[in-house]
């Protein structure tokens, strides 16, 4: 008998987001059918997943990665690979959760949406880059993009009243909240020797290590602001950001009329994966849920932008528009990734990405083509900036 539950796809199975839907997924067992995963190299674990949920779809990096998979899961399963396994994976079902990290998000991003699937989308770079392109396929029939990121999850429910209008008229400006990361109220001088160790201690949220170190240099909530610009169709300049150190308030939306919308609650992304997931409906797992008989503390500050500078350069990609974005994300991840394996510093990690925007020269971004071609100068000339260091 087949199923009428609706299917899903989890791409990015193995990763922070990913084992997090698992858990939705357990909890929702009558709900979703698990149809498709993918993942990096963690092979026994897909292969876990595999067989606790009876998938019959799998994608992996690699032919090898194929091979030995396919030992472990037996000859039913159909495996495919890369990229073109990833976009395969994105059109088989009803609901595509992109969890895939980094640039290599966007095929998934694109294919799920022209295929009319709604998408859940923890992948912001691949938005961010190519916002011309996903704006597009967005006008697909079906198609619709839910956003996992707690804070443009927070967004999304509290626009829920608002005019379903370009631009929306009735907002005077979104609000997204900035735990502050590990490093919130160090000076300059301080953050000059930061430990690698340091940065991957975020003090309110458990993540991969890329958006973690990207939290500490607020190049996270620099991707949000233009994330959430593409997302609700809001121009940059009236999407601001707020700290909040206590990650409880997940974002806000101001009304013309003076009327603020907030969506509070414990930091766990459960919740906001849930959310995705059954929209319109709401599941009753409690995730989050606040304490309201016990003493609440909330605080909200201005982020350091001289000590932070990543925002300014987000908004001013924003503001340059065409591939900007794209040469700003690209040049973070290979920073990012050289901080990682100790080849340059943490101080180090945003003025290589500043020096590598100011090779960027002005032009629209119409094709995918030129989008790879952008993409790939940046992290060629990012990479070089690395080696010279």
């Amino acid at each position: 008998m087949l199923s009428t539950r609706p299917s899903v796809a989890l791409l990015g199975a193995t990763g922070s987001i990913g084992t997090q839907t698992l858990d939705v997924l357990r909890r929702e067992l009558d709900s979703f059918d698990l149809v498709a995963i993918a993942g990096g190299q963690r092979l026994a674990q897909l292969a876990a997943i595999a067989k606790e949920f009876d998938v019959s779809n799998i994608g992996v990096v690699s032919n090898d990665d194929r091979v030995s998979l396919q030992a472990m899961v037996g000859p039913s399963v159909n495996i495919v690979v890369g990229a073109e396994g990833l976009t395969e994976l994105s059109m088989c079902a009803d609901v595509v959760v992109n969890a895939v990290v980094g640039f290599a998000g966007l095929p998934v991003t694109l294919s799920a949406l022209q295929a009319g699937k709604r998408l859940a989308l923890a992948n912001k770079e691949s938005l961010i880059a190519a916002a011309p392109l996903v704006a597009k396929v967005r006008t697909t029939g079906g198609a619709e993009i839910l956003p996992i990121d707690s804070e443009h999850c927070a967004i999304h429910q509290c626009l829920a009243g608002s005019p379903d209008e370009p631009g929306h008229p009735d907002v005077r400006r979104l609000l997204l909240t900035a735990s502050g990361g590990p490093f919130r109220g160090w000076t300059k001088h301080q953050l000059s020797s930061v430990a690698k160790s340091d940065a991957l201690k975020h003090p309110t949220w458990s993540m991969g290590p890329k958006i973690t170190i990207d939290s500490s240099t607020l190049m996270n909530k620099g991707l949000e602001v233009l994330e959430a610009s593409a997302l609700f169709g809001i121009e940059v300049d009236r999407v601001d950001v707020v700290v909040h150190p206590q990650s409880i308030v997940h974002s806000m939306v101001e009304y013309v009329d003076g009327s603020v919308l907030a969506q509070l609650s414990e930091p766990d992304m459960r919740l906001p994966i849930a959310y995705c997931l059954g929209s319109p409906v709401r599941f009753n797992h409690g995730w989050g849920r606040l304490d309201f008989s016990q003493a609440l503390h909330l605080t909200f500050e201005a982020p350091d932008r001289e000590a932070f500078p990543a925002l300014d350069l987000a908004y001013a990609a924003a503001r340059r528009g065409g591939a900007a974005a794209a040469w700003l994300s690209a040049a973070n991840e290979i920073a990012v990734d050289a901080f990682l394996n100790d080849q340059i510093s943490w101080s180090r990690i945003v003025p290589l990405v500043a020096d590598v925007m100011d090779g960027f020269d002005d032009e629209p971004l119409t094709s995918l083509e030129e989008l790879f071609e952008n993409d790939a100068t940046a992290r060629r000339i990012a990479h070089g900036m690395v080696i010279g260091q």
